[in-house]
Formats: structure tokens, C-alpha cells, sequence
């Protein structure tokens, strides 16, 4: 998702993924992702900028995100509905 905004290298990455999601990636757990990603031709590795290598989506990168957000979206809908409904537990 963070891709989504443009190129980045890891570790600005790292840091969009946790000002909009909240999460805390380690160095592993990210470049393990990365790595899961480029293998999978989601992203690709763009030339390097000062010692750092950035990446971006790939088309099928963006529309495999397209779908994962629908569906996101979709459930996130049904939970939305689904609360509504509720009755007001008192605070």
C-alpha cells in the first residue's frame, strides 16, 4: 500500500507503513516482505539513489492492491452495518 504513493527504499517504507498503519515493521519482517513481493512481481527494484535501492509497484502490483482494498472495503462495510444495528450498550 505504501507503494502505492511512489517509489520508496526500505527504510522510507518502514516509515510511511507506520504513520498511516501504526505498525512498527523490523528490518526483517520488512525486507522479508519485500523480498516475498519481488518474487511474487508485485514490486520491482528501480536503480539505486545514494547506496539506497528503491521500489515500485509493478501493474499487476496495483491491481492485485485494487483488489485487496475492494475487499477490504467490502468487509469493512459489513462490520459498518453490522454495528449499526447493534443496540446501545450503555457507557
Amino acid at each position: 500500500m505504501s507503494l502505492a504513493g511512489g517509489a520508496k527504499h526500505g527504510y522510507a517504507l518502514s516509515k510511511d507503513i507506520e504513520a498511516f498503519a501504526g505498525v512498527r515493521l523490523s528490518p526483517g519482517t520488512l525486507y522479508g516482505a519485500i523480498t516475498r513481493l519481488e518474487e511474487s512481481a508485485l514490486i520491482v527494484p528501480e536503480p539505486e539513489v545514494d547506496r539506497r535501492r528503491p521500489y515500485s509497484l509493478t501493474a499487476s502490483g496495483s491491481n492485485t492492491l485494487a483488489d485487496i482494498v475492494a475487499e477490504m472495503t467490502r468487509l469493512a462495510s459489513v462490520g459498518s452495518r453490522r454495528l449499526a444495528s447493534l443496540t446501545p450498550r450503555p457507557a
